[in-house]
């Protein structure tokens, strides 16, 4: 069981949570998850909280591969709004802000959000983890390598478990001293790994319970899936779910998905089994 404090709000996880993806973008590599405006945000956030999602994960910027770059005020101007919409509709649901952007983590809190996504583990800007610190919300650390340029490019030659366990050592360590209390672990899957990296990370995926802490799963619809399938991500929703299943036998505590109802649905089953 985790305990997480969300701007005073607890976020008790005694079971694995689903969190739906809303992307304030017009170029997220699935087109599901974009919202060209805020009604359609709204109605998107609507199904997900009735299908079971116990956090909604809001970004403004795609980080596919040969994605655009999007502006720190650009970012702020996709999610803001958003975040204020779904938080008041929504007043007890959590909403967490994908950005590796520290003024956009502030003023999407601001708006509403009592989590901060950040792809980067901190490592982009030097005052990420401090403003987290300061804003007193979650930290979901997500492993990557490279640059903001070099995100996908494939760097690791040695075995990708016990890298990712070491980036983990080190970035837990820096946000323990900036002062972050609640952290979440996220393996970065599709994050600069080969094919074969990833599906040997969610194989031994359980080697980070070292830390203690809870584990996000983000597969869904991802090209570990459709490109060993030879299909696309608009067909990858059944590959997503056979992943998340492994995921959960893994020891995943949070599952990051398009598709909440399959997701759930996915948690309630292992639950069975597992009773």
């Amino acid at each position: 069981m985790f305990t997480l404090n969300c701007k005073g709000s607890l976020w008790i996880i005694k079971s694995p949570q689903v969190m739906g993806i809303i992307n304030a973008t017009p170029d997220s590599f699935y087109k599901g998850s974009r919202t060209a405006n805020i009604e359609l945000a709204l109605s998107l956030a609507n199904s997900m909280i009735q299908e079971g999602a116990a956090i909604i994960d809001i970004g403004g910027q795609s980080t596919r591969p040969n994605s655009e770059l999007v502006s720190e005020s650009e970012e702020i101007d996709r999610v803001v709004p958003v975040i204020e919409a779904i938080h008041k509709a929504f007043p007890f649901t959590y909403i967490s802000i994908d950005t590796y952007y520290p003024k956009v983590a502030q003023m999407a809190v601001k708006a509403g959000a009592s989590l901060v996504n950040d792809i980067s583990g901190g490592r982009f800007y030097s005052e990420m983890l401090s403003t987290v610190a300061n804003l007193n919300v979650p930290y979901i650390c997500m492993h990557s390598t490279g640059t903001i340029d070099s995100l996908h490019e494939k760097t690791i030659e040695d075995s990708i478990t016990p890298a990712v366990v070491n980036y983990f050592k080190e970035r837990v360590d820096a946000c323990n001293k900036a002062g972050i209390k609640d952290l979440i672990l996220d393996p970065g899957f599709g994050f600069g790994k080969t094919n074969d990296q990833n599906f040997q990370l969610l194989k031994e995926m359980g080697a980070l319970q070292i830390f203690g802490l809870p584990i996000l799963l983000g597969v869904s619809r991802k090209s570990m899936i459709y490109k060993t399938l030879h299909i696309s991500a608009d067909e990858a929703l059944n590959g997503t779910t056979v992943l998340n299943t492994i995921g959960l036998l893994n020891h995943a505590c949070i599952l990051r998905v398009h598709d909440v109802k399959e997701a759930v649905e996915t948690v309630r089953l292992m639950a069975y089994l597992k009773k």
